[in-house]
């Protein structure tokens, strides 16, 4: 039996905060929120996610600090060795939230064991780290919780010594400060993500409230050669980079990750959104779609498409 060339969103029912990362040994390693605990899918087949090899990676004891609302996990390849880094408190406030950091030494994340290397003392309560590297220096960046009136999160970065270690102060990158960012009841910039083209790197971060149906993407920019430590290397787009399409009925897209085909030829946005206004955040489900590049050399992430859109495969599935 021939298989499909064609597939249709969601490729993942009830995932949020979708984490695509792409390894040389052909596989794609996926996490997603699961809250009280970490699972990571296997697959070979970017679209075929929901049928990977699924594992329990972490599950932590009961009633300690970091015990509770698991979410936003992300897992990377750094120095040879496997790290997560995933969202958690105590069961209490926002106060208590830190991002926590698991390392794997085995060359199959699926197998060893994951270590306990901490939760980084960042300098504000927050969520959704992610790290990036330039020029042999490793960065992280969060969404900080602000001590301020007028809005909930904010994105800073950090420099790290390496994978568990921050060192040095943070950079406030961007606040939500424009009115597509405080949709929903509350002012937020979250889930920061990175990518790298053309000379540039683009900070992608969601914004508005995730039970909003207006929470989409915003995006900073700066040249390979800048300081990402200085926030005036940043220019921050004043609109939206992809948001709701009410025509195609999807809603709330946002916390993203990137990455490429099978054979490196395309780029590919994963995401989570809602199918109406006003769904429950349980029916967050992960969708993925081909996106291209402006004349400008800056990512055109285009308009979400509906659940009955027949959409090609990743070229080289």
């Amino acid at each position: 039996m021939a298989q499909a060339e064609t597939f249709c969103n969601p490729v993942v029912e009830s995932a949020a905060d979708p984490w695509v990362y792409q390894h040389t040994d052909g596989y794609y390693y996926f996490m997603c929120t699961r809250g009280n605990r970490l699972e990571l899918t296997r697959s070979d087949r970017l679209s075929g996610i929901a049928e990977g090899r699924k594992q329990t990676i972490w599950t932590p004891e009961p009633g300690g600090l970091y015990s509770s609302h698991l979410w936003a996990p992300e897992i990377h390849f750094l120095n040879n060795s496997w790290y997560v880094y995933y969202t958690a408190n105590d069961g209490g406030g926002d106060e208590s939230r830190r991002i926590c950091v698991l390392e794997n030494a085995s060359a199959d994340p699926l197998e060893g064991q994951w270590v306990w290397k901490g939760a980084l003392p960042t300098p504000v309560a927050g969520l959704d780290g992610t790290v990036f590297q330039l020029k042999d220096q490793l960065y992280f960046l969060y969404a900080g919780y602000g001590h301020f009136p007028d809005y909930g999160s904010a994105i800073y970065i950090m420099g790290m010594t390496n994978p568990w270690t921050l060192t040095g102060e943070q950079t406030l990158l961007t606040a939500p400060t424009l009115d597509w960012e405080k949709q929903g009841g509350m002012a937020i910039n979250e889930g920061p993500v990175m990518l790298k083209r053309n000379g540039k790197v683009f900070l992608v971060y969601s914004a508005s409230t995730t039970w909003s149906e207006d929470y989409s993407l915003g995006m900073l920019a700066m040249d390979e050669s800048a300081d990402p430590m200085a926030a005036q290397s940043w220019t921050k787009t004043m609109q939206p980079v992809f948001k709701k399409s009410v025509d195609n009925g999807v809603y709330a897209t946002g916390h993203n990750s990137f990455t490429k085909s099978p054979d490196s030829s395309e780029d590919w946005i994963v995401f989570h959104a809602l199918p109406a206004p006003g769904v429950d955040t349980k029916h967050r489900a992960t969708r993925i779609q081909r996106f291209g590049w402006n004349p400008d050399g800056t990512p055109d992430f285009g308009v979400p498409y509906g659940d009955e859109m027949a959409l090609k495969l990743p070229s080289g599935e």
